[in-house]
């Protein structure tokens, strides 16, 4: 889970960084679905889909597209410091929900002291109180919404993947939900007549993201493979640690004290959960 939330914090800097969102999405994708493909077929001989598995793959790839197209437009219109935090926020809330609710897992009461945590060092990492008053004076709240349909996004195919594991191994699964991102994705690039220029200006970035971000989902399936969602879920937010790390010493970002104080409550909650 810590190697998952690490790589999962570069890709997502690399991913920040890029002029035009979509094209460079859609070249890590493409470069995932290569790099996998090998690896993938190999696997395939271990999977066990049947009508309901299918079904369940197909709804986990849908929502894995409709992330990516969010993210997308998430970053581009809004602060990384006003949608991160709700994109973030939202999924270690709601993915303890639906597991304990509809996958019969249980969590603790120091497992709920754990994500309770974890959603208040993320939400403590932003100017919320600024961000909601911006918000309110200029009546706009496309970012906002769109952060929060992320999350929604994220939370959901989160608990799909684990019903899928059931039915296909985890590179499979990420290959298959890799190649439903790069068709997503695909319409968007294109139009954008950005392609050639991404590609010259961040084509070694986009290839170690292409690389990293599946690698660590995948890591984050394997590890769905060995224990409950409801308590792994919320702990892969170590990310938005390794993030903030990141940004105060690679991007000189502000108020320094104030985002390793949320950190450390977000590290002191993922580790309440691991010993829930």
């Amino acid at each position: 889970m810590l190697c998952s939330g690490f790589l999962h914090s570069i890709w997502n800097l690399y991913t920040k960084k890029s002029m035009n969102k979509k094209v460079f999405l859609w070249y890590c994708q493409l470069v995932a679905v290569i790099a996998l493909l090998p690896w993938a077929i190999i696997e395939w001989d271990n999977a066990s889909i049947n009508a309901t598995g299918w079904w369940i793959i197909l709804a986990s790839t849908v929502l894995h597209g409709l992330y990516t197209l969010l993210l997308a437009a998430a970053y581009s219109a809004g602060d990384l410091s006003q949608v991160y935090p709700i994109m973030r926020g939202t999924s270690p809330l709601l993915v303890p929900l639906i597991g304990v609710t509809m996958l019969d897992e249980s969590l603790s009461i120091y497992g709920w002291l754990g994500v309770a945590t974890i959603v208040a060092g993320i939400l403590s990492l932003s100017d919320i109180k600024l961000l909601r008053r911006r918000e309110i004076a200029t009546g706009s709240w496309k970012a906002p919404l769109l952060a929060l349909a992320v999350g929604v996004c994220i939370a959901s195919y989160i608990v799909v993947d684990k019903m899928a594991l059931a039915y296909a191994p985890p590179v499979l699964l990420n290959e298959i939900t890799t190649i439903g991102n790069l068709i997503a994705l695909t319409w968007g690039a294109l139009a954008s007549g950005g392609m050639k220029q991404e590609l010259v200006k961040n084509g070694r970035t986009m290839l170690v993201s292409g690389i990293i971000a599946p690698g660590g989902y995948l890591l984050f399936l394997f590890a769905l493979s060995l224990g409950p969602v409801a308590q792994l879920a919320p702990m892969r937010e170590i990310g938005t640690v390794f993030g903030s790390v990141m940004g105060i010493m690679i991007l000189r970002e502000k108020q320094g004290a104030r985002r390793i104080a949320s950190s450390l409550l977000i590290t002191a909650g993922v580790i309440t959960l691991g010993f829930s």
